[in-house]
């Protein structure tokens, strides 16, 4: 460990630096603060070593030993290092201002061999601990950082549909309840689309369920360009079904961006023997309102995939709005 003597009197910081290498401290004498701050990397100067400890003069014939203290406390690269004072003043006042100073301790002149070595081990010992600490403290405030990062991966999985990497059901759900009671708080329109894929048994039986997961992809990768505002969701459902919530959309809104869903899956072009159109398709139920009071979430859904599903008996391939 190095120990940094700062004392203008050179015979006696020789003598104390003999006494702690007599111990194994590796010592480095100064005589002033500015050859002190130097050493200590404070004001520009690049450290030569690194002190573990400072023993300072309270006077000092550039400065005073306490505002060479507080300036070595008030440095970011060396606030941690502890200062012990050697006075030959016992006076209150200054004992007083050392400790404000930042000092841990002081020594009195003329040195007592024992009693100096006790107290720069104590003050090392010290140190060593609240090293420790820190390290500790920093590790588990690493810890807590990961564990708050996993915690919001988590709790993205959570929320997002692990095949199409649309929000999922329990993400619609909860989005679904806020924007609603936003609409009938506010008596603004808010809108929903039931969509499900016609005939994805059939295609699942004809290609198998690789090819109907790689269905399900694209769909989803079209519906996310088509639903792109940052206050709509399009979401999985379920199985082959999808829904679109369109906060402030009428009726005519609804339509017309149902309409364009379905475009992009017949753009797609996925080929589909077992459908009577040769290609995927999609039936879609429409709802907006401007929510009463008496209404509710679920009656909404439940307009939405009715709808739906009357698009399903007329034929497929289709929009309906909800009545």
């Amino acid at each position: 460990m190095a120990i940094l003597i700062v004392d203008d009197d050179s015979h006696l910081g020789k003598l104390l630096g003999l006494r702690l290498q007599a111990e194994g401290y590796e010592t480095l004498s100064v005589h002033t603060a500015n050859q002190a701050f130097e050493c200590l990397g404070i004001d520009g100067g690049a450290p030569g070593s690194n002190i573990d400890l400072v023993i300072l003069d309270i006077f000092l014939p550039d400065s005073s030993g306490i505002e060479t203290c507080r300036k070595i406390k008030e440095a970011s690269n060396t606030h941690d290092i502890p200062v012990i004072m050697i006075t030959g003043s016992t006076e209150e006042e200054h004992l007083k201002e050392a400790f404000e100073a930042g000092a841990m301790d002081y020594i009195e002149k003329p040195f007592k061999g024992v009693e100096v070595i006790a107290r720069i081990r104590s003050a090392l010992r010290l140190k060593k601990e609240i090293e420790q600490r820190k390290r500790q403290t920093q590790k588990l405030m690493q810890a807590t950082r990961e564990l708050k990062e996993a915690n919001q991966r988590l709790r993205l999985m959570s929320f997002h549909d692990a095949l199409t990497g649309l929000h999922n059901r329990r993400y619609f759900d909860e989005f679904l309840e806020k924007e609603f009671a936003r609409a009938k708080r506010n008596q603004r329109p808010i809108a929903m689309i039931m969509i499900d894929i016609d005939y994805f048994k059939p295609y699942n039986d004809y290609f198998g369920h690789q090819a109907g997961d790689e269905c399900l992809k694209q769909i989803a990768a079209a519906f996310a360009k088509v639903v792109h505002r940052s206050h709509d969701l399009v979401a999985r459902y379920g199985g082959e079904e999808f829904a679109v919530v369109l906060p402030e959309t009428d009726q005519s809104g609804v339509m017309a961006v149902a309409q364009v869903l379905r475009q992009s899956v017949l753009d797609l072009q996925i080929e589909h023997p077992d459908s009577p159109f040769g290609v995927v398709t999609i039936s879609e139920g429409a709802v907006a309102q401007v929510p009463r009071l008496e209404d509710t979430v679920e009656q909404l859904i439940k307009a939405a995939d009715a709808a739906m599903y009357r698009a399903k008996k007329s034929g497929r391939n289709q929009i309906t709005a909800a009545k």
